[in-house]
């Protein structure tokens, strides 16, 4: 089966069988390995990207499925120049990561609830995030690099 889709801007097209999940074309076929496998179950969101601009956990989602869409990875969130994103500065900054495994689903995951609840507070955040699992911080500095994040995504 043949899917075409818009991957971090540039139009691809992947070979795969059906039951391809996005996440394996994403690591296997473009190698873009910024997008982890954690649990292949949809529950840690270390697989987060987006499609069409929402944030879905691409383990639970069949390559077929994004035919014809725009997915965006953790590669595509840094502008050409290499300059991060301000979400990606933010976990930098505020120290919103330890080991990293979890840290480019969170970013996707968290550059959608700014999209999404702008003006969302702590509990909001917490509460949002709540589909991305990290087994390394206490998630309080995550929640600040959210926070930071999107007052710098609306300068």
């Amino acid at each position: 089966m043949q899917v075409q889709m818009q991957v971090n801007g540039k139009n691809v097209t992947v070979e795969a069988p059906p039951n391809t999940l996005l996440v394996q074309a994403l690591r296997e076929q473009l190698k873009l390995t910024g997008t982890h496998v954690g649990c292949d179950t949809a529950q840690c969101g270390a697989c987060t990207v987006h499609v069409n601009g929402r944030a879905v956990k691409s383990c639970n989602m069949l390559l077929a499925q994004a035919q014809g869409a725009q997915v965006t990875t953790i590669e595509g969130m840094a502008q050409a120049d290499g300059t991060m994103h301000p979400m990606q500065a933010s976990f930098k900054e505020c120290h919103g990561l330890q080991c990293g495994f979890c840290t480019p689903g969170m970013v996707m995951s968290a550059v959608d609830i700014c999209n999404n609840h702008p003006n969302a507070s702590a509990i909001e955040i917490r509460a949002l995030l709540e589909g991305n699992l990290c087994r390394c911080t206490g998630y309080q500095n995550i929640i600040k690099a959210v926070q930071h994040g999107a007052a710098a995504m609306k300068a």
